[in-house]
């Protein structure tokens, strides 16, 4: 049932739990490190809107991305209810709006069975401190400082060409360095860009090879940059492969493929689940039960399926469709979309445990935090495992909101988006 959202706006008295110099930020969709870790303590297993719950903020209109936090200010992309109205918002740590700005209008077309999972505003922005990015599924990519001032807009698909896909434009946005990296795998080009991060011009431009066809031709994975053995190299994650690139310049170092077996071709296997890298380990997830890689990328070269010197393990099956791999700890956990939660030996990819923990679709990614780790069903409930080797449910807490972006945690409090409203939830202060 509904929760009272008379009783949640009335926790927005609460104070603040601690202040926001204290706060680890959270910068990007998988947190400070992009792996899905949180550092912070103190946080809540249990949550309802009489307990825990600090305040809720609605918003305008339905969307999956995950909302980002930095000093005493968090930003999340939406959509408007009733208009074409693409919107990023700034909300303090009080749950207060400091600013809303029009973005661009647009909205995804999709077929009336897609609907409820597809949003123009799916994309997670992404900052670095100084100032914010943030794509839509319209393609345009816009710059704003932490204030909500404009530094630069881009068209993506006027200077590039429509992006086609089934469920829209879903890739996140990365930020490293001087550059900020955008990939749009779809059925009319396998394109990856890196655009100056100041002022949005084209610093190089790559169009994929690939063989796949069909459906694999369209990827929702976000790119990101990792540093294996001191060298920035940006994963590229889709249309059947797993490709590392030349930050710099883009250039193919190397590539993995095995993720949709030429002998027995899915064509409608479109990747979703994001590759996460972690202690050395890159956890490689593929779609629909399929397999799960895990690869030392150090000196990777060329064509590297199946290559011993960088296969760590290899699940046959078991891969999570859509949330993407969590790694802490010496574990690695698989969230499936259908419920049930896998925990693996980094070492050795020895499956420790296999529970269904909640019976409905997961789309949002597990994220650690606090000795716990936290999965988001769309139903709006929130399941909360005790990190660790064996499985101990300790909670499921159910906000009645369709949930489909992955949550943030920051100075002690954990930011939950639903389609309806942004939640803040934390333990209250002991003087209260």
């Amino acid at each position: 049932m509904r929760r009272s959202t008379t009783v949640l706006l009335l926790a927005a008295t609460l104070p603040l739990l601690a202040p926001a110099a204290q706060a680890e930020s959270w910068p990007h969709w998988r947190g400070p490190q992009y792996n899905g870790v949180s550092r912070e303590t103190g946080l809540p297993a249990q949550w309802s809107a009489e307990k825990n719950v600090r305040w809720r903020r609605p918003l305008p209109g339905k969307g999956a991305a995950t909302p980002i936090v930095w000093g005493d200010r968090v930003f999340v992309t939406s959509t408007v209810e009733g208009a074409e109205d693409l919107v990023l918002l700034a909300v303090g740590r009080d749950g207060k709006v400091l600013w809303r700005k029009t973005v661009t209008q647009g909205a995804v077309r999709a077929p009336k069975w897609a609907e409820v999972e597809t949003s123009s505003a799916s994309p997670s922005p992404v900052t670095d401190g100084k100032r914010l990015w943030t794509l839509f599924g319209t393609g345009t990519l816009a710059a704003f400082d932490l204030d909500g001032n404009e530094v630069w807009k881009s068209e993506l698909m006027k200077r590039y060409g429509e992006f086609s896909t089934y469920f829209g434009l879903s890739s996140s946005p990365f930020v490293d360095a001087e550059r900020v990296y955008v990939q749009a795998l779809n059925t009319n080009s396998q394109l990856v860009v890196a655009l100056d991060k100041a002022t949005g011009e084209e610093v190089w431009k790559l169009e994929r090879p690939t063989d796949a066809r069909d459906e694999c031709l369209h990827s929702y994975t976000s790119p990101q940059v990792i540093r294996p053995d001191g060298q920035d190299v940006l994963l590229v994650h889709g249309a059947d492969y797993l490709t590392g690139h030349k930050a710099s310049d883009g250039t193919e170092l190397w590539r993995h493929g095995g993720l949709n077996p030429k002998d027995g071709y899915n064509p409608s296997l479109r990747l979703v689940a994001t590759p996460v890298f972690a202690d050395g380990l890159l956890v490689v997830p593929s779609a629909k039960r399929g397999p799960v890689y895990a690869l030392d990328p150090t000196g990777a070269k060329g064509d590297i399926t199946g290559a011993e010197k960088h296969r760590v393990w290899h699940l046959e099956r078991g891969t999570p469709d859509v949330p993407s791999p969590l790694v802490h700890d010496g574990l690695v956990y698989l969230s499936d979309e259908d419920g049930k939660l896998s925990c693996v030996d980094a070492k050795t990819g020895e499956t420790l445990y296999a529970e269904r923990v909640h019976a409905s679709t997961h789309r949002g990614s597990p994220v650690y935090a606090d000795g716990k780790v936290f999965l988001m069903a769309t139903d709006g409930t929130v399941s909360v495992v005790r990190a660790g080797r064996k499985y101990e449910l300790l909670a499921a807490n159910s906000v009645g909101e369709r949930i489909a972006a992955s949550l943030a945690v920051s100075g002690g409090t954990i930011y939950l988006r639903t389609y309806e409203a942004l939640y803040a939830i934390g333990v209250p202060a002991a003087s209260e």
